[in-house]
Order: C-alpha cells, then sequence, then structure tokens
C-alpha cells in the first residue's frame, strides 16, 4: 500500500520548456542588474566572493559577471550561479514576472492525495529553493503547504539508487510503500533498484504496456490504490 509519492518537476509536474524557455533566460537578462544593483548585500557580497574563490582569482564585478553569464551558457552546475538564479527568479514571481508552471492534472491530483491522507515529496535537481519559488508561485496558488519535504541533489544524484534509499531511510517510510514519479527511465531504474513503486510520465507520447516501468500521459491516469508491486 503506497503511503506516500515522490514527484519530480520537469516534464513530471511542470513543462521542461518553463525552465529552459522561462527560467533559465530571465536568470541571464537579470543577472547583471541585479549583481550591479545588490552587490554590498551581505549575501551577495559573499556569493560574489564565491566566485572568485571558485575561478581562483580577484575579479572585478564586472569581471564576476561576466564569468556567470559563461557558466550559464555551459550549463555549469556551480553552487554561487545557482543560489544567484534562484535569488534573481525569487524577484520575477514576486514581480509577477511569470509563475510557477504546473500541469493542470498535476495540481488536481495532489490536492486529491493529498486531500486523501498522502504525503507528497518533491526530489528535483533543482534547488530546494527553487522548487519551492515554484510550487509557491503557480497559477493555482501557493502549493506548499500540499508537500511535506523536498530533496535535491544534496541527498544524492536522481540516477543513483543510493539517493533513494537516503530518501527512505530520512522519510522512515518501507521503500514499498513509496511511489516515485517521473519522466526519466535511469532516475526510475535507480528508485526501482531500491524497492520503491514508479511511474513514468510520457506526456508528449501514448503509454507502452510493455515498458520497464508503468507509463501514463497524465496524473488522471495514475490509479493509487490499484499500484501493486509488479
Amino acid at each position: 500500500m503506497i503511503k506516500a509519492i515522490v514527484t519530480d518537476i520537469e516534464g513530471t509536474t511542470s513543462s521542461i520548456l518553463f525552465v529552459k524557455e522561462v527560467l533559465f533566460p530571465y536568470a541571464r537578462a537579470n543577472l547583471a542588474d541585479y549583481v550591479r544593483s545588490h552587490a554590498n548585500d551581505p549575501q551577495v557580497k559573499t556569493l560574489l566572493e564565491d566566485v572568485c574563490d571558485e575561478v581562483g582569482s580577484e575579479l572585478s564585478t564586472g569581471q564576476i559577471i561576466v564569468q556567470l553569464i559563461q557558466w550559464i551558457d555551459e550549463d555549469k552546475k556551480v553552487t554561487p550561479l545557482k543560489s544567484l538564479q534562484g535569488m534573481i527568479w525569487e524577484a520575477g514571481y514576486r514581480q509577477g514576472d511569470f509563475k510557477g508552471h504546473l500541469y493542470p492534472d498535476a495540481a488536481v491530483n495532489l490536492k486529491a492525495w493529498k486531500a486523501g491522507g498522502l504525503d507528497l515529496y518533491v526530489y528535483s535537481s533543482g534547488s530546494v529553493y527553487a522548487q519551492k519559488l515554484l510550487f509557491a508561485h503557480t497559477e493555482y496558488g501557493d502549493l506548499t503547504p500540499l508537500f511535506s519535504g523536498y530533496f535535491d541533489t544534496h541527498v544524492g544524484g536522481k540516477k543513483e539508487q543510493q539517493s533513494y534509499d537516503n530518501i527512505a531511510v530520512q522519510l522512515a517510510i518501507p521503500a514499498q510503500q513509496l511511489l516515485f514519479l517521473s519522466d526519466i527511465k535511469e532516475e526510475l531504474d535507480a528508485a526501482k533498484a531500491a524497492g520503491f513503486e514508479t511511474v513514468w510520465l510520457t506526456r508528449d507520447c501514448a503509454p507502452d504496456s510493455q515498458a520497464e516501468h508503468r507509463q501514463v500521459n497524465s496524473f488522471d491516469q495514475i490509479d493509487i490504490g490499484r499500484i501493486k508491486p509488479r
């Protein structure tokens, strides 16, 4: 019997295009102005110092901005960059420049599962901070009260079995009572190896009944009560 659901974000609850076509371009376009206008804020100042530490030399504010934009263009997972992106996104959300994208079927079913007594968790490669921002500013309102917790890559890589072992331990729930939702086969493979039940979201194509994981193209097709070990 499923006691809790752990869900991915991109391609699962939300469109991959939202991150690629809205969030990342917004951060890139606003990074220079944000850094210059907040350079003396203690938190931002520390992050700018972290950039210098990362490259191993003292940089001017202009040089730091160039370095950050280069990292964005190279899709580098550098901690000070990720932190600054989160701050820029927070400003964008608060100013109403965009809302966190959520598929309608995801919003409806997450609410129904929570009301039905299931605990909900998020596991995404994006930071916990970014996850909370997205769910706090959706077209359906602030959905963060639906979730009992959030996980990012601090718990481990999403394609590694140990990460899901770690999540089960932290939740103190047997793995076989946890359901993981994702659009990435390798992530589902790792979760299944850890003992999780799995559902594969294939939003852009018809489900394959012969696939290694149960496939659906909508949250509406997930019947929690009928999910049994395969």
